[in-house]
């Protein structure tokens, strides 16, 4: 068995381990990249680092098989896909370094006819910054690759579906490029793939999470409103999307993860003029994680006021959403660090059931601190949350519809 690698994964995160794991099940040798050597040897022992349903098995069939290894550098391939963060820096500036330390990584390594993939969500345009930087180093291939982008678009809990048979938008510098990306994910997708160029492929994806964050913030500032007016936000939109044409979507304390949370400063810090909605959206939903804290701050005080003693605090959820351990841009883990900056004293129990131990936090059980807590705050609509009892003596703030459910 020939176990040349067809296949370069470079970033073996949230979206990279999972889609490296869907290609080596069709028995493609796919060779994974991570410059975290924990995680080489985690995967490379048939593991996985992170909580993905069915990823699991999907890992260690494919290492077992031989379709999948892990390494910290990347070698010789037909296809290079570049699934690395695409953080900020400065004042939400979009940082593409990661980009493109991972094309420089390969570009001795690439040849006549390859395929070079971006599906890091990425300023408009870096597909075409990396081509003229791929070139620049390589004249002699100019025009002899394939370079194309292609957004993820899947969601958190359910990648392993999502991945085949969601649509896919796919976007070549040129007719050939996009071509031969279409190719290549047809082996594997089930979903409509969609030909553009790569420009509209980078803004594409950018649109679809600033379009829910809007959305979201929406939803937010509802409850911002409904909290001073006294109504309970939740019956309100509920009430209202009776509407045939209305479709409120559900407040939260915020907006995290590394999509909906991040994608609108890519656009807004290219056009800060024109994007004032998408910006307006993102202030919302960054102030609603502040107004819970403050809050959670009113509550305590009050609390004393009333009891004469300080009270213990359970926060529920540190995740940026239900049922996940991710807790990227998390607006839950910035209400829980905000709050713990202003203690005096009080108990804490903090509390997310989809991770073992955190390295600042220190975890306790979602029952026992439902149990021992004064103010029982819930961050996060985690599954376990919903079937707890809690007695009437508890005050409790709940900021994603707990008790509204």
């Amino acid at each position: 068995m020939d176990n040349k690698p067809s296949v370069v994964m470079i970033g073996l995160g949230y979206i990279g381990l999972p889609t490296a794991a869907l290609i080596a099940d069709h028995k493609v040798h796919v060779h994974g990249v991570d410059i975290n050597p924990k995680v080489v040897d985690i995967i490379n022992a048939g593991k996985i680092h992170i909580v993905e349903p069915e990823l699991d098995e999907a890992v260690a069939n494919a290492v077992k098989e031989g379709y999948l290894k892990a390494s910290i550098t990347p070698v010789e391939a037909d296809a290079y896909l570049i699934v690395v963060p695409t953080p900020f820096k400065g004042k939400n500036e979009p940082d593409i370094s990661f980009v493109e330390s991972a094309t420089r990584g390969i570009i001795p390594l690439l040849k006549e006819d390859d395929l070079y993939i971006i599906e890091s969500t990425s300023p408009i345009g870096t597909t075409e910054k990396m081509m003229h930087l791929i070139y620049t180093e390589r004249p002699e291939l100019e025009g002899k690759l394939n370079i194309a982008y292609c957004p993820e678009r899947v969601l958190p809990g359910n990648v392993m579906y999502e991945l085949v048979h969601n649509d896919r938008v796919i976007g070549g510098i040129d007719e050939k490029s996009t071509n031969k990306a279409l190719d290549f994910y047809k082996k594997y997708i089930k979903g409509d793939l969609h030909k553009t160029n790569a420009r509209t492929a980078e803004m594409c994806k950018l649109v679809e999470n600033s379009s829910r964050d809007v959305q979201i913030a929406f939803a937010n500032e509802l409850s911002l409103i409904c909290d001073k007016a006294d109504i309970n936000v939740w019956e309100l939109i509920n009430l209202a999307n009776k509407h045939p044409r209305v479709n409120i979507l559900q407040p939260g304390c915020g907006v995290g993860g590394h999509c909906i949370a991040v994608d609108p400063y890519f656009i807004v810090a290219d056009y800060p003029m024109e994007s004032q909605i998408i910006g307006k959206a993102r202030e919302i939903n960054n102030y609603k994680s502040f107004w819970c804290a403050e809050k959670v701050k009113n509550a305590k005080l009050e609390f004393e006021l009333k009891h004469g003693r300080k009270p213990s605090i359970a926060l529920m959820g540190l995740a940026f959403k239900p049922n996940i351990d991710d807790l990227r841009e998390s607006p839950a883990k910035y209400i829980a660090q905000k709050v713990l900056q202003n203690a005096n004293n009080e108990e804490y129990y903090i509390v997310e059931p989809n991770i073992e131990t955190h390295t600042v936090f220190k975890l306790t059980d979602y029952k026992d601190a439902a149990e021992k807590g004064d103010i029982i705050v819930f961050l996060v609509a985690h599954k376990e949350f919903k079937k707890l009892e809690i007695s009437e003596d508890k005050v409790v703030l709940d900021f994603c519809g707990i008790t509204n459910r």
